[in-house]
């Protein structure tokens, strides 16, 4: 009988294979496969108590490091969601096809963390974009840029924390797919700028989970504890 190891390892091998012929429209379907390797994790090491009176408890260990791109994911999601509500003044076909597909990767992104974390996941956040100005290119562009730029340097920086090899490969492709994303709205912006922002040994940013809250909390409603994560 195989071990759950060797089990996990035969997963991401299928998911190996499988993703080479993956379209951006079956990225969906391809996260909702994925997610078994992490309901086992969800469903072993979730906090019992996930709320305290210091706020929503991320939890610890890689479930942690799991809510916190969750909830990373849920604001992309709504943000670019919310774009479409009401899309931006002069927005052509092809920006809304593609800002389309990035929408529908994060919102494959969020629903991905909140089945393979189950009971483990995090409640929905309380967000707020009342600073956005959603009527404006400049303004929805350079959110997106900041977002793409933030998720980027929010699972570089979760790499060293993720306890798990075979979490640390699907977190790779994630990232991976944030970075495409990063560059488009780059080059979107002003073109020929979508390798930008690297540093001198053409690396990206890499920071920290209070780092990332510090920035990205100007958003999000619901009080987070992520005093549980992994430092190390």
């Amino acid at each position: 009988m195989p071990t759950k190891n060797s089990s996990d390892r035969e997963l991401v091998a299928v998911a190996e294979v499988n993703i080479k012929n993956l379209s951006r429209r079956n990225f969906l379907g391809y996260l909702g496969g994925a997610s078994a390797l992490l309901l086992t994790a969800a469903a072993c090491k979730k906090d019992d108590n996930p709320t305290s009176n210091s706020g929503t408890d991320l939890g610890s260990g890689d479930v942690g490091i799991l809510n916190y791109a969750y909830a990373l994911e849920q604001i992309e999601a709504a943000f670019y969601t919310k774009v479409f509500e009401s899309p931006y003044s002069g927005i052509t076909a092809s920006e809304s096809a593609l800002l389309g597909d990035i929408r529908d990767h994060e919102v494959a992104h969020r629903e991905f963390f909140k089945a393979a974390l189950a009971a483990g996941a995090i409640p929905a956040l309380e967000l707020d974009f009342s600073s956005i100005n959603f009527s404006s290119r400049d303004s929805v562009l350079g959110t997106a840029k900041a977002f793409e730029d933030l998720g980027v340097s929010a699972y570089n920086g979760a790499g060293k924390l993720i306890a798990s090899a075979d979490y640390l490969l699907l977190a790779g492709k994630i990232v991976s797919v944030e970075a495409r994303h990063a560059a488009y709205i780059r080059d979107l912006i002003m073109p020929g700028t979508f390798a930008d922002g690297l540093d001198a040994n053409g690396l990206d940013m890499s920071r920290s989970p209070s780092e990332v809250f510090a920035i990205a909390g100007t958003y999000v409603k619901t009080k987070l504890n992520i005093s549980n994560l992994p430092t190390s």
